[in-house]
Parts: C-alpha cells; structure tokens; sequence
C-alpha cells in the first residue's frame, strides 16, 4: 500500500507552532513545513500573533469545519481591499490551498503571505501591543471609520467592554470622540472609567 500524500510534510521551509490535535481546547507543540515563497509571497519570522476569540471557536470545532492538527493564528473582494467579504476566500489557518496543504496561522514561528496581506508595523509601535490590532483592531477600526465615527467632538457608545469593546474605547478615544460604554456587568465599571 503506498504512503498518503500529505503537502504540507513535503513542503520545503520547516517551522513549529502550537497545534489543537482535537476539539478539547489543548495546544501542543507542532512540527510542519510551509510553503516555499512564490513571486508575490512575504516569509516572515512571527514573534507575537494576537488571539480572536474565532481562534477558540475554531480550536473547539464550535462552527463544525476545523481541519486538525490546527496552528491558530490571525486571521479574501480583493480588488475593492474588502477580503473579509470574499466567498471564495482561503482562510489563514484550518483551510486547504490549491495543492491540497492545510493552511497554518500564526501560532507559530513563521508564516509565508501573499504580499497584499502585509503590513509595516512602524519601529515605535512595540510588535506585542501591535499584534491584538491585527485582528480585534481591524474589526473596530473599520467599522468606526465606516460608519463616520472617526471624528472628533462625537458621542459614541460602546456595546460591551471585552476584546473589541476596549479596543473600540481606545481609538474612539484617540479620535477624539466621548465614549460612553454599556455593559451588563458592574464589576467592569471601574475597567471603563
């Protein structure tokens, strides 16, 4: 009997991460390989990667589509900058590409890109306070500047004072806007004071 054809085992760049093997929750240690870089790819080395509550949804198989063994990790209308509208997107981990290989996120010590997906971090942004952005402050960010509320002298209420509610206090804040924040839960009062 001949050997499975695994890609992502015959991939030429080695690399580690922290991997669910199934839906109990637990990471391990992971090796696997990625993809060698093609003309428009970015290989980069990671060294913080922010943590989206999808990723625990995915890890748990909650949405019933997780691919294991799953290295988690930040996560395409590319020609109007609107992937996150895409229906036919890949997505950055728990997905296969064209040659069949599971696609691996974040949670690990490097990733290879397609170069539309990167982002300069500037030198003075410390990369642990810039990972979260990536994904909790994208969502925030883009929905504030959609809706208009990027202005300055505004009134603006946020739902909620989890991972996207202090994220949305932070750049309502620094637009210049007054926040009000609504929440159910009193002991988190004095968190959004």
């Amino acid at each position: 009997m001949a050997a499975a054809h695994v890609p992502e085992l015959e991939h030429p760049k080695k690399a580690f991460g922290w991997a669910a093997r199934d839906p109990s929750g637990h990471l391990s240690p992971f090796n696997f390989s990625r993809r060698e870089t093609g003309e428009k790819d970015v290989a980069f080395k990671v060294l913080y990667c922010g943590i989206c509550y999808s990723d625990l949804h995915m890890v748990k198989n909650e949405w019933g589509f997780s691919i294991y063994p799953l290295v988690l990790g930040n996560c395409e209308n590319c020609n109007d900058n609107l992937e996150n509208y895409c229906s036919s997107f890949t997505l950055t981990y728990g997905a296969r590409f064209n040659d069949g290989s599971i696609t691996y996120g974040g949670y690990s010590d490097s990733m290879v890109v397609d170069e539309h997906f990167v982002v300069r971090i500037p030198d003075e942004l410390p990369l642990d306070t810039a990972a979260p952005l990536l994904c909790a402050g994208i969502t925030v960010y883009s929905r504030l500047r959609y809706f208009g509320l990027d202005k300055p002298d505004l009134h603006v209420g946020v739902v909620g004072l989890g991972g996207l509610g202090h994220v949305a206090v932070k750049f309502t804040k620094a637009f210049g806007a007054k926040v009000i924040v609504i929440s159910t839960s009193p002991h988190k009062k004095e968190e959004a004071i």
